[in-house]
């Protein structure tokens, strides 16, 4: 059984809980179920480590350890990509990507970016009241963070978290999923053995249950909460860090809209729409789920479409040619088969999928048409390979239809005419937009949501900013 870090320590748990291998729906291995008590210890040492040592000034010792992760994560990338691919169900090829490939480069994308950020900014002397005043402001960490991540993409939202909370001097104590803790405890224990980041700075947690996540997002010594999963959840965590005024940063979920234009390549974007909704099953908070199309080519995009799924390959994610692999567990299944079958009890025309493949927790690349935009599968977040098709009239119907959701985190547009895909998407109320199939995603980019798909930025310098304080200063200039 993998093992807790807390305060600089790998340590084991009173209990463990099983954790499966969603290819085959077998037991692949125990993680240790954090005690309440463990849970406060961790948060315990992230507040001694912060409060009483020198990581938060000490810029030279961050953008050392963030080097040294940088270099574990190099030294033991496959190790991690085939825990990847066991527990998280995630394709190879998608382990050479998004999944573990992109987020390990983001240690060293912040060590290099902490050699240049200035943390003080000079605003100038001010005439005020007869004197003379130098003011300035300085930027320095926010404190003890309670990082709680989703179980889609446990390396990337993990990393996303770890990396500018370190570089800004932050202290962390990091949840992993209960689906997926294994990838997590593995980062940890790569902290522990291959890094001098001090006792108490980072410390990771799995639990089976929603008692630890309660706690972090409750106790007085945690200042800030970062945190991706639903909006159901990031909603209650907003209530109760309301109660001790702490930072929050939330990626939340999305339902974004694909919109096809009466002049795009229709061809590429039904592959290019095909594709994205089965890329990791469809669990991806950013991926495009409604797809718009024009309704005088309705049918014609259906069929192209229709076709794209028919070449998405499925099964064993250990196969470099496997495109799609299985949906994380079977409650998940459960789920996306529910949606489906009340879309087409509503009135929804399965043209393709629906149906459970098995061994393991696997769903067919799916596509429904006749939905209406105010349906269920039309605004409530699936989690799985699952694409409505809506028609529109002309572009304002388009813009009209992609911004009527309470989310707001992605979205694409094709058009041949650049300039008007370009003028659609300013449109559209979300935090990120494909133009043409164009990707954004990057450790430089920020990423994030507008509306109920959260607030804040991960990545690039706004995710580094997420996790500092600004403190002015002025000072009388002497005559």
């Amino acid at each position: 059984m993998r093992r807790l870090l807390i305060d600089g320590k790998l340590v084991d748990a009173e209990a463990g809980f099983a954790t499966l291998n969603p290819a085959t729906g077998e037991e692949l291995g125990q993680a240790p179920d954090a005690t309440v008590a463990q849970a406060e210890a961790a948060i315990a040492a992230a507040r001694r480590a912060f409060d009483t040592t020198g990581w938060a000034t000490d810029t030279a010792l961050r953008i050392r350890c963030l080097e040294q992760l940088d270099k574990a994560l190099t030294e033991h990338r496959e190790e991690l990509r085939e825990l990847t691919i066991a527990e998280v169900g995630a394709p190879r090829m998608l382990t050479h990507g998004p999944q573990l490939d992109e987020p390990a480069k983001l240690p060293g994308y912040y060590a290099d970016l902490l050699k240049s950020f200035p943390m003080t900014e000079e605003l100038g002397e001010k005439e005020i009241r007869g004197q003379r005043h130098r003011r300035w402001v300085e930027k320095e960490a926010a404190g003890v963070v309670a990082a709680i991540i989703a179980y889609n993409y446990p390396n990337q939202l993990a990393l996303a978290k770890l990396a500018p909370a370190l570089a800004a001097g932050c202290t962390v104590v990091l949840k992993g999923a209960p689906d997926t803790p294994l990838t997590t405890l593995a980062l940890g224990e790569l902290i522990a053995a291959h890094t001098d980041i001090p006792p108490g700075v980072i410390n990771v947690l799995t639990s089976s249950t929603a008692e630890i996540g309660e706690l972090l997002t409750t106790h007085p010594d945690v200042d800030m909460i970062s945190f991706t999963g639903s909006t159901a959840v990031g909603r209650q965590i907003m209530k109760v860090a309301g109660d001790t005024v702490k930072r929050v940063f939330l990626e939340l979920g999305g339902k974004s809209a694909m919109i096809v234009l009466d002049d795009a390549d229709f061809g590429a974007a039904s592959m290019f729409a095909a594709f994205t909704i089965c890329s990791h099953s469809g669990q991806g908070c950013a991926l495009t789920s409604r797809l718009l199309v024009p309704r005088a080519h309705h049918d014609e995009i259906v069929e192209k479409v229709a076709a794209g799924m028919s070449r998405v390959t499925y099964g064993d994610p250990t196969d470099m040619k496997t495109f799609m692999g299985p949906l994380i567990s079977e409650k998940q299944r459960d789920k996306v088969d529910g949606m489906v079958q009340r879309a087409v009890a509503a009135g929804a025309t399965l043209v393709t999928g629906g149906k459970r493949v098995d061994p393991g927790f696997f769903y067919t690349p799916t596509l429904l048409t006749n939905v209406d935009p105010d349906a269920e599968i039309a605004q409530h977040e699936v989690f799985g390979p699952v694409l409505a098709v809506i028609p529109f009239e002309d572009d304002d119907d388009a813009v009209r239809i992609a911004n009527n959701s309470i989310f707001g985190l992605s979205g694409a547009v094709h058009s041949r005419d650049e300039a008007r895909a370009l003028g659609v998407a300013r449109r559209i109320r979300t935090g990120t937009l494909s133009i043409n199939g164009g990707n954004y995603f990057s450790q430089d980019v920020p990423f994030g949501g507008y509306k109920q798909s959260g607030i804040g930025r991960e990545s690039g310098v706004a995710g580094l900013e997420e996790f500092l304080q600004l403190k002015s200063f002025g000072a009388v200039v002497a005559a």
